[in-house]
């Protein structure tokens, strides 16, 4: 087969156009049965393939026809042995790598800047998860990937570990030597899976980070819709045989997966793959190219600053992704959620994420020199807007320690629990989880001791208007805590 070819999109066009009378679901009936203003609003196109897994169609869960020749397809183009669709999204994709490597008290090996689906599915598995700090960014106030040296350190602590999780690149961009990293591990016969949620691109541009399948990883869930261009709720994950059995991997995918598949989703999967394929390189170094030229733009505004390849100087900042433009506004005497905000209301912006001293926008394949223009144009207008208020200012990097697992999270998940005040809560037993989404970064997971330093951690990120969430409690002023038991200082 080749890279030119889109087997399960037409599949569903070659069906489409035969205009079967359905008496399956879904019932809208390709579109008939539908609110006729969501109708006029999508068209009847995407809404003519939205199917169900019929047999000319073929079904996820067990590939045979036209969704497996996408997945070989895929594979071939993402360097795997195997690539499975996911419509459950990235998150789908790393719960099903995580529960393929560990069960019931395995020890697992991730970085502590890890998104909030890795720690679901460790409850999920009843996994122990050992933490890795990651290089923390002084100047930046954010963290970065994890070393090989502190990975090799956590393996020489913990050889009965049975699996190491890698984050490559991180949410800004930054990108550790993970083929050093997973060198070491597989002297240990551990294998290494990887969140590649925000690198799907990379493989398909050599200025660009290596992939996870380029350094050896054995698998790696990785977002096709944040930046290769296919639809929201769409993803892959890849495998390497050897130390994972893909049967494995697709049983439990199938479990995680809903037996409703969306087609148009995997549709976009299967057009996504063959543009990145066949002209991925070029319109990844259009992007590269504006990411610079804007880059370059920016550093001359007054009081900003978009960090770019001087902070490569360690294996956790082995390398950069040179498309994600992180800006720093810290100098300008505001906050990045202001930052935000001012963009959002004076601009008609919006970024990709903000944090305490810093803003996140991404270039992408669907971006021109209009869209980079009028953000170079709107951060000087942002920068004259707040100059009164702009002044030198130090970061204050504040990065509690990571909490003292006192019980498994899936124990203290599944265990009895008192709502208590969270200003009260310090030497308690957390129960439920709390972080900053995005990027969806644990302060607490069940089964930590709650300790002061991170309670004001918590308060800090709610005053400066940062999306803390994650407990039952929306309004953050009580926690879940396992009932009657204090941890032992």
């Amino acid at each position: 087969m080749s890279q030119l070819e889109t087997p399960l999109f037409d599949v569903l066009l070659k069906h489409r156009n035969r205009h079967p009378i359905q008496f399956h679901i879904p019932g809208h009936k390709k579109g008939r049965g539908m609110d006729p203003a969501f109708r006029e609003f999508v068209g009847d196109n995407v809404l003519s393939i939205d199917l169900i897994n019929i047999a000319p169609l073929d079904d996820l869960h067990s590939p045979k026809g036209a969704i497996k020749e996408a997945q070989e397809l895929a594979a071939d183009a993402f360097g795997a042995d195997h690539t499975f669709f996911s419509v459950q999204g990235t998150s789908g994709a790393i719960m099903t790598m995580i529960l393929t490597v560990v069960g019931p008290g395995d020890k697992i090996l991730v970085p502590r800047n890890v998104h909030k689906s890795i720690m679901s599915a460790i409850v999920f598995a009843g996994a122990i998860p050992i933490f890795i700090h990651p290089e923390v960014d002084s100047e930046l106030g954010i963290s970065h990937g994890i070393s090989a040296e502190a990975v090799e350190k956590a393996l020489n602590a913990y050889p009965d570990a049975k699996a190491l999780l890698v984050i490559n690149p991180t949410y800004f961009g930054f990108a550790a030597d993970l083929k050093r990293i997973v060198e070491l591990a597989h002297s240990r016969n551990i294998p290494v899976v990887v969140d590649e949620a925000h690198g799907v691109h990379i493989k398909f541009h050599d200025d660009l980070p290596l992939s996870a399948m380029q350094a050896g990883a054995d698998m790696a869930a990785t977002s096709v819709h944040k930046l290769g261009g296919s639809m929201t709720q769409s993803s892959v994950l890849n495998v390497r045989e050897g130390r994972i059995s893909a049967k494995r991997v697709q049983a439990v995918f199938s479990m995680l997966t809903t037996t409703s598949t969306s087609y148009p989703i995997l549709a976009s999967l299967d057009t996504a793959r063959r543009q990145l394929a066949i002209h991925g390189h070029d319109l990844i170094d259009e992007a590269i190219r504006l990411a610079k030229d804007t880059r370059k733009r920016i550093n001359q505004i007054p009081h900003l600053t978009c960090v770019g390849k001087e902070k490569l100087h360690s294996s956790a900042t082995y390398d950069m992704d040179p498309t994600k433009l992180l800006i720093s506004v810290k100098d300008l005497g505001i906050t990045g959620h202001q930052a935000e905000e001012w963009l959002r209301h004076n601009a008609n912006i919006e970024v990709e994420l903000s944090d305490l001293y810093n803003i996140l926008c991404l270039v992408t394949l669907g971006d021109t020199k209009k869209e980079m223009n009028l953000l170079a144009n709107a951060l000087q207008r942002m920068s004259k807007a707040f100059d009164s208020e702009a002044t030198i200012t130090e970061t204050h990097v504040s990065v509690p320690e990571i909490p003292a697992l006192a019980m498994s999270p899936r124990d203290a998940f599944y265990a009895d629990t008192e709502v208590v005040p969270l200003a009260d809560a310090h030497n308690c037993i957390c129960a439920e989880f709390i972080m900053v989404y995005p990027p969806g970064i644990p302060i607490f997971i069940p089964g930590e001791i709650i300790t002061e330093e991170n309670i004001q951690y918590v308060q800090m990120n709610i005053e400066a208007g940062l999306p803390v969430q994650g407990p039952e409690d929306n309004t953050l002023q009580t926690i879940r805590v396992i009932k009657e038991r204090k941890a032992i200082m």
